[in-house]
């Protein structure tokens, strides 16, 4: 479509924008139309009237918004109008006739006193706060604040809920611009809160309060707005009384975000609130939802640990309560046959929602406060569950052991003996699904607390396991301890398994030859991780094991067998890796042409036989090492096809109704950025993230032999140093870079790159570093951190020489900008260390989280260190910049660690450049 628009156009929009009404009305009608071919030639019109003469258009709206008789039109005029009144490419505002500024400012002013549906003046208060969002920091709405004081104090329900609508939406924008009003504002709400009998009104005015509270930055301030507090849980208490549950949902949805950003407002009245949310949650007769809101409101304010360290930690006779609530959840199950006949292991009937918000729950609850606080509370609640008869109990106790195992790890170490005697008396109780909640809880806690109980307890537990795989009533039973087995051996040494390996491979087998698909599944991964554990002490067990493996590949063709095929490649790709390529090297070949031929056929988009065919690739070359080349033509392609792939991203306003389709689909993960809502398909980031580990695993074994791939792999990986979707990604690239580096090095070394000499590693390492340091400047994980740095140390060992003096610029720079991000993240863990409640557990994690910062500080000694070598006395200068930041980490309130890399740095110097180093 030209620019100039057509004749016939031009007249339509003189019609569209002329005196009669009717012409508009129908333009924004098909606006709204089911009909794919009127609606895009309505949304060409409207956007013709925005670009040739958007005051008529402005107005057309608002005079549409005010005497339309249709709700349907009001609605969308107040759509359209806030779409075009939002600060984004199409901004309209600065484009609007002063004239028609000020006539749109009071036009929708009057709209919300005369419109009359909720739905809609909840519509027009977007629009307001949009505009007002824009123009009110540069006092571009004078007209507005007197408004909102007028409607919050008239006789009007409407008015008052539509003001403070537009207070919340506001606080964050003009914050400062009602500093001033304060002790009004507070006045207002203060008699809101007591005198207003309406809910809607109320629940408003709680919106309201809790944004104006997060905007202020002074904590003077927010005390004036304590006394309040009573009378916002008051709010919540009485529509719980009123049985208006829906509006008391409402209020738990605002209090929850007030918990997490602004803890402390509560502390001063933490007793109450924290009692009147656990009488919540203990209500039976309240619903469901509610009773959920009211734990997670006690659980958030558990995890504002960086806000208000240790608080929660303080109220012990809570946390008694809250565990006790969360157990009776987890007895909230029923024994569903369906369970039993299930043919994947994700299958959970019988569970209700009770049952998993209690198990996430006990998991972030132990997370959050840590062993000290949870265990002495499980110690006391968890013997009486399993003394009781029903097997609910057995199965709840067994379930919370594993779900604390995580947050509770270093204390639970410690009574290794006691927990593990809970699990292991459960593998004999009569009730199938306690006897797989029992194995549920060694897969966990082999994970948690290995390797200490894999040392100490394999004596235990391995027999046990061994035992349950000879479960053949119970088809679950058996499939979970061989995935159990997984859990353990991962985090086991193979002079632990070796002596078991006989009566668990043989298990094994005979599980491989049932019937049932899940069960053969849980014995491939078994049998993969005992392998990939007990490395070349697996060879006895080749010859016996690699016939059924590979008659799985071949033969299990069809869909439904899917799965069973892609763990078989698994399977066999790490035995061979465990065996070595000697013993393996005749069967590798039959493999690989299986896989040859998968290769090419079509696949649908959710088999999963692509991940773990990118997965057994990487192996079987790490086992072949340069005998794999010829396959790289075959590999490739396809690895770099799922390298490439764009992630799947919808975008909405974060405060849309619309919530992204399918919200509870377990393939989409959102996050919201800013004010934007963002859907994300995380199969295919998993995807994407596999193949970029794969193409740093080829490089990093095959060296030299990589170099023909390089020119499609850089321009690949460099751009996904800042792929902020996922950090598996991230990670894969920075890894990948020395590797591509170092191919590129060695092959011309060793004279493989024909036509090819050093420029090519000079471009290849100007494409990289800089990229390297740009993402280092923008990465906001401290632990990715520490691998870019480490990534950067190896690119410049490698290419060093190759450097120009602006890369070294811009290196030195990024460092100093490192050490000082790291000294004042360093800053705000020691300001947290001065809160009133901080505590010994608080001051554990402060130490972890710093330990991290040392790691950042031992990379960048390496980079100066490798400069130095590189560079010797020219880099002096630089070095001169630096020991400014350098210096502060001789400090005596310095860490040893600290101090030790900054006397290598120095040594370093002292060693490289003698006479120069004098200074």
């Amino acid at each position: 479509m030209a620019a100039e628009s057509t004749h016939l156009q031009q007249s339509q929009l003189a019609v569209i924008l002329g005196p009669d009404s009717a012409p508009f009305e129908t333009l924004i009608s098909h606006l709204m139309s089911t009909s794919n071919e009127q609606r895009s030639e309505a949304e060409l019109l409207f956007n013709l009237c925005k670009q040739q003469d958007p005051d008529s258009l402005t107005l057309k709206l608002a005079h549409l918004l005010q005497r339309s008789p249709h709700p349907e039109a009001r609605a969308m005029a107040a759509v359209l109008l806030r779409k075009l009144l939002t600060r984004d490419d199409s901004f309209l505002w600065p484009r609007l006739s002063l004239h028609t500024q000020s006539s749109l400012k009071s036009m929708l002013l009057q709209s919300i006193q005369l419109e009359s549906a909720k739905s809609i003046s909840k519509k027009l208060c977007d629009t307001v706060s949009e505009l007002a969002s824009n123009i009110l920091p540069e006092n571009g709405w004078p007209e507005l604040l007197p408004f909102m004081f007028q409607c919050v104090s008239s006789d009007s329900v409407k008015l008052q809920e539509s003001a403070f609508l537009i207070f919340a939406q506001l606080s964050q924008y003009i914050g400062d611009t009602l500093t001033p009003h304060l002790k009004h504002l507070h006045a207002v709400f203060l008699n809101c809160l007591t005198n207003s009998n309406n809910p809607d009104v109320k629940i408003a005015a709680l919106n309201a309060v809790i944004n104006f509270i997060q905007c202020l930055t002074s904590s003077a301030d927010r005390d004036r707005f304590q006394d309040l507090l009573p009378l916002m849980m008051r709010t919540l208490t009485e529509s719980l009384n009123n049985g208006n549950e829906a509006t008391a949902q409402e209020a738990l949805e605002l209090l929850i975000e007030l918990a997490g950003t602004e803890p402390r407002f509560l502390r001063r009245q933490l007793v109450d609130v924290v009692g009147s949310m656990l009488q919540i949650a203990e209500a039976e007769s309240l619903e469901e939802g509610t009773r959920h809101l009211a734990i997670e409101f006690v659980i958030t304010l558990a995890e504002a640990r960086e806000r208000a360290p240790g608080m929660m930690r303080k109220l012990p006779q809570f946390i008694n309560r809250l565990f006790a609530i969360l157990m009776s959840m987890l007895l909230d199950i029923e024994d569903d046959p369906l369970w039993h006949s299930a043919e994947t292991e994700d299958e959970d009937a019988g569970e209700s929602s009770n049952y998993s918000v209690g198990q996430e729950c006990l998991d972030r609850l132990a997370i959050a406060l840590g062993g000290n606080t949870i265990v002495p509370v499980a110690s006391e609640q968890l013997p009486a569950y399993l003394a009781a008869p029903e097997w609910q109990k057995h199965h709840a106790a067994l379930i919370a052991l594993a779900q604390i195992a995580e947050g509770c790890a270093k204390v639970m170490v410690k009574n290794l003996e006691q927990v593990l005697s809970m699990v292991l008396n459960s593998f004999r109780d009569p009730h199938p699904r306690v006897r797989w909640a029992a194995i549920n809880a060694i897969g966990q806690l082999s994970t948690d607390l290995g390797p200490d109980l894999q040392n100490q307890f394999h004596p235990q537990v391995l027999p046990a396991l061994a035992g349950a795989m000879d479960d053949f009533q119970n088809p679950r039973v058996q499939a979970h301890a061989a995935s159990a087995v997984l859990n353990f051996s991962e985090n086991c040494t193979p002079e632990i398994l070796t002596p078991y390996l006989d009566g668990i491979v043989s298990k094994l087998l005979v599980l491989l030859q049932n019937g049932k698909q899940m069960v053969q599944e849980g014995a491939l991964t078994a049998l993969a991780s005992v392998a990939d554990s007990s490395q070349e002490h697996f060879q006895k067990y080749y010859d016996a094991v690699m016939p059924f493996l590979k008659a799985i590949l071949v033969n299990a063709t069809d869909k439904s067998n899917r799965m069973l095929r892609a763990k078989s490649m698994e399977c066999i790709s790490l035995v061979g890796m465990a065996v070595g390529k000697d013993k393996f090297r005749d069967d590798a070949k039959q493999v690989m042409e299986v896989l040859m031929s998968l290769q090419g056929s079509q696949m649908e988009t959710d088999d999963p036989t692509t991940s773990y065919m990118l997965q057994a690739w990487a192996r079987l070359c790490k086992c072949l090492g340069q005998d794999f080349l010829p396959y790289m033509s075959v590999v490739m392609p396809p690895l770099l096809q799922s390298a490439q792939l764009k992630p799947d991203v919808t975008i909405t306003s974060a405060d849309s109704d619309n919530e992204i389709e399918d919200s509870d689909d377990d393939s989409m993960e959102t996050i919201t950025l800013g004010d934007k809502r963002i859907g994300i398909k995380t199969s295919v980031l998993e995807e994407k993230a596999t193949a970029c580990n794969m193409l740093c695993c080829y490089a990093d074994e095959l060296k030299e032999g990589f170099f023909p791939w390089i020119d499609q792999v850089a321009p690949t990986l460099v751009p996904l140093l800042k792929f902020y979707f996922h950090e598996e990604v991230r990670k894969a690239a920075v890894s990948a870079m020395p590797e591509l580096l170092r191919s590129a090095k060695l092959a011309i070394e060793k004279g493989l790159a024909p036509g090819r000499n050093e420029s090519y590693v000079k471009q290849l390492s100007d494409f990289i570093i800089p990229a390297l340091v740009e993402a280092l400047h923008k990465e906001p994980d401290t632990e990715i951190c520490a691998s870019m740095l480490d990534s950067l140390n190896e690119c410049i060992q490698i290419s060093g020489p190759l450097l120009d003096e602006g890369q070294v610029r811009s290196i030195v720079d990024e460092i100093k900008q490192v050490i000082t991000a790291s000294s004042s993240r360093k800053r705000e863990r020691a300001e947290r260390a001065k809160a009133e409640d901080f505590d010994a557990e608080e001051s554990e994690l402060i130490k972890e989280e710093n330990e991290q910062e040392e790691e950042v500080f031992d990379q960048v000694g390496e980079i100066l260190g490798t400069l130095i070598k590189t560079f010797k006395a020219a880099f002096l200068p630089f070095f001169d910049e630096l020991s400014s930041y350098l210096t502060p980490m001789w400090g005596k309130d310095k860490t040893a660690e600290e101090r030790r890399i900054a006397i290598c740095i120095f040594d370093d110097v002292a060693e490289q450049c003698r006479e120069a180093a004098l200074k």
